[in-house]
């Protein structure tokens, strides 16, 4: 079975997704192919200053500004490599120790020296790192969010998944806070298509959230803190 996900390298619960996504492809004889869908492009419209807080613009920025290098490597170097970047961008933004929740902090994981040691780590060029500022790759990421929202609907954000592309169902999420077992990652996954392979289901959704269980928000997975407003709090990137 194949299977894509939509991804934006700066939102932290489309990594917990495709950790997930990855182990249950290994229990489920899964095939995934990573597509792009930018927080920044998604709310364009938006006026940032009135609803979030100041770090966003600058986080969902840097997100873009990572996704036109990951377009320019998967035309120039295939998909295999692109698997291989998307798996980096998570490890160096959410498997590390938490940066400030600035402005600056969230500007620098879109410069240059931040993706060249992602690059790096993705066994792939340097030189790579001069496509953060080329415009031209926009439309190859706007395309791919448009593509996404027009399987969902618009009133969603990331991740989105489509089981049997081109044709197959869509769906947002699932969102997840912790990463599951082997077993447990395969039993969600038949969960999750079970559902949405019903055609009448539209949703299913609780608000009360715990913090992802990653070292980049200082939680690790032994340490579980439900928080009731965590949906609609600073740290709300998924939408």
């Amino acid at each position: 079975m194949d299977v894509r996900l939509w991804f934006d390298p700066v939102c932290p619960f489309c990594w917990m997704t495709s950790k997930w996504l990855r182990l249950a492809a290994t229990q489920r004889d899964l095939a995934i192919e990573w597509r792009f869908i930018s927080l920044r492009l998604l709310n364009a419209g938006v006026d940032y200053d009135a609803r979030f807080p100041p770090e966003y613009e600058a986080g969902h920025t840097a997100g873009l500004r990572m996704l036109r290098v990951a377009a320019r490597v998967r035309k120039e170097h295939g998909t295999e490599a692109l698997d291989r970047l998307q798996d980096a961008f998570g490890q160096h933004v959410f498997e590390q120790e938490p940066v400030p929740d600035t402005a600056d902090a969230r500007e620098r994981q879109g410069s240059e020296a931040f993706v060249a040691a992602v690059l790096a780590t993705a066994g792939l060029p340097a030189a790579l790192t001069e496509t953060l500022e080329d415009t031209v790759w926009d439309g190859v990421v706007q395309a791919e969010t448009d593509e996404a929202l027009a399987l969902t609907g618009r009133d969603v954000g990331t991740p989105i998944i489509q089981v049997d592309p081109p044709d197959g169902l869509a769906f947002f999420g699932p969102v997840i806070s912790r990463m599951p077992t082997e077993e447990q990652a395969g039993e969600l996954w038949d969960h999750a298509v079970g559902l949405a392979r019903f055609p009448g289901f539209a949703e299913l959704k609780r608000s009360l959230r715990e913090q992802p269980q990653l070292p980049s928000f200082g939680v690790s997975t032994d340490q579980v803190g439900v928080t009731e407003d965590w949906h609609g709090g600073r740290r709300r990137q998924h939408r």
